[in-house]
């Protein structure tokens, strides 16, 4: 059995810049993936002082981890996004370069972006957290 997977934006809420209030799957299994930080194959940060350097390796993270689960960025039913700053444009630039990514699709469903005071790992600047809707 195949999720359906609906996106709404009912029209007594705000415009969003490009992603849904709401996401409904109608029926399947999911997969929480844990959230994918700007790490290489062998752990080490890429891009210490470089958001879209970050943001770049967490997009290849987050493809790797879902097609470890035959997923692809249409599957994703849920986004939070995490970016160490209080500043807007660092913010704004995380969100428009994940949504021009390869992930981009990702980004279409339920969406949190989020300044935060500090991240897991040593010079981290962005990480992102997936809910998945599994294909059959």
């Amino acid at each position: 059995m195949t999720a359906r997977i609906s996106r709404i934006n009912p029209e007594q809420l705000h415009e969003t810049p490009g992603y849904h209030h709401i996401t409904v799957v109608e029926t399947g299994r999911t997969a929480h993936l844990a959230g994918q930080c700007p790490l290489d194959q062998g752990g080490s940060l890429v891009g210490p002082d470089s958001l879209e350097a970050q943001v770049d390796q967490v997009v290849v993270n987050a493809l790797a981890a879902l097609a470890a689960v035959n997923a692809q960025p249409r599957h994703v039913v849920r986004s939070v996004i995490y970016v160490r700053s209080d500043d807007r444009d660092d913010l704004g630039l995380a969100w428009h370069r994940l949504a021009a990514s390869a992930l981009g699709p990702a980004f279409t469903s339920a969406s949190t972006l989020l300044g935060v005071a500090q991240l897991g790992f040593a010079g981290q600047l962005v990480e992102v957290d997936l809910t998945v809707a599994l294909p059959d």
